[in-house]
């Protein structure tokens, strides 16, 4: 697709330049050939060519640079492929998941087709005609989430007299912030409205060393025996044994390290665990992932899910999210870049960013997708 997309730019030009140049050669006698060929080399189509070139080689256009003591305008349309590329970069875990990206509508709304009942196998047929049933397929569709940052003000006199680069660095935390936001939401919206019979708890030794922000008390410890039990009831529920990730918040991580059969598999040839770099491969055919928090359940009998930003409780819980790749969904829709400059109101220049996601579980029995929560 980068390709052909390309190839179209190049394209494109070629027949603006000659189109040009037949025109001055109809006007004036100058040969259009000669015309188009610098038309073509003109700076702006060099740039355009520039731009294909690296989009076929899959490399990040660089940005423009200001020269010392200048001030100039972000470049918007750079920003934006900037924020698209990077934005998940600190929360590589939704790669792990699979992309309705091709599925959405005006950049705002996911359209899937959902193929509908599979046919009916009958075992020796004795009653013939066989009776024909209808496909009825159904549409599943759900609304993107529209994630924006408050404006940032840079002063004139700052883009001017400070020794780095400040826009550079405003918009990449623009890009990260927004990015953990979203990664919050999604998660919430892969585990949100669990059945009971996809919730397990921990089974360790009560300690008060791994508590949700806000709560208080023991809760009990984290142990690869819970992994187990994850993984025991995916292979029940029938889930693809491929592909299969737990996200652990870094507490509960570092009570995972502890365990002591792990602690003698470090170092060992094909060992789950690498202390020197503070890693857990794999376990149970799980793929361990962390991160600083995953979503916070709440201590009802049938533990919910906390919206982030949500008011804490000292009854809250962490927990480990577990899924296999194609039971969640992620999705990246329209994302903008807004700027102003020279704003007289504010002696300088403002910026913020806007980005259209969200994901869901894919199925409605919400197979694929088994947490771990925190047991006082």
């Amino acid at each position: 697709m980068k390709l052909l997309k390309a190839f179209a730019l190049i394209l494109i030009n070629a027949i603006v330049a000659l189109a040009f140049g037949t025109g001055v050669e109809m006007a004036t006698g100058y040969d259009a050939i000669t015309v188009a060929s610098i038309t073509f080399a003109a700076p702006p189509t060099i740039y355009v060519v520039a731009r294909a070139f690296y989009a076929i080689m899959d490399l990040e256009f660089p940005k423009l640079q200001r020269a010392p003591g200048l001030a100039m305008a972000v470049q918007t349309e750079l920003w934006v492929d900037y924020i698209i590329n990077n934005l998940f970069k600190e929360n590589q875990f939704l790669n792990f998941a699979d992309d309705d990206g091709a599925y959405v509508l005006n950049g705002s709304v996911v359209h899937i087709p959902q193929a509908g009942a599979k046919p009916t196998v009958v075992k020796n047929r004795t009653v013939f005609p066989g009776v024909a049933v209808r496909r009825t397929d159904t549409d599943v569709t759900y609304p993107l989430d529209v994630f924006s940052t408050d404006p940032t003000h840079i002063p004139k006199a700052d883009t001017m007299e400070i020794s780095y680069d400040k826009q550079e660095s405003v918009l990449g935390e623009h890009r990260l912030t927004i990015g953990e936001s979203i990664a919050d939401e999604i998660l919430y919206k892969w585990v949100n409205g669990l059945a009971a019979t996809h919730i397990l708890r921990t089974t360790g030794t009560a300690t008060a060393n791994s508590l949700a922000p806000g709560a208080t008390g023991n809760r009990k410890a984290l142990l690869k025996a819970d992994l187990k039990r994850a993984q025991t009831l995916m292979n029940k529920n029938k889930v693809l044994k491929t592909d299969r990730f737990a996200l652990l918040p870094t507490d509960l991580f570092s009570e995972l390290m502890d365990d002591a059969d792990l602690m003698k598999r470090d170092g060992a040839q094909g060992g789950e665990l690498d202390m020197k770099d503070g890693k857990i491969m794999r376990l149970y055919g799980f793929t361990i992932m962390e991160r600083s928090e995953t979503t916070i359940f709440d201590n009802a009998g049938t533990p919910a899910a906390k919206a982030p930003g949500a008011a804490t409780a000292i009854s809250d819980n962490q927990a480990v999210i577990c899924w296999q790749k194609n039971a969640v969904t992620k999705t990246l829709g329209a994302v903008d870049f807004f700027e102003d400059t020279n704003n007289p109101l504010y002696y300088g220049d403002v910026y913020s960013a806007q980005v259209k996601a969200g994901g869901r579980r894919k199925r409605n029995d919400a197979h694929g997708v088994v947490v771990i929560v925190q047991e006082p």
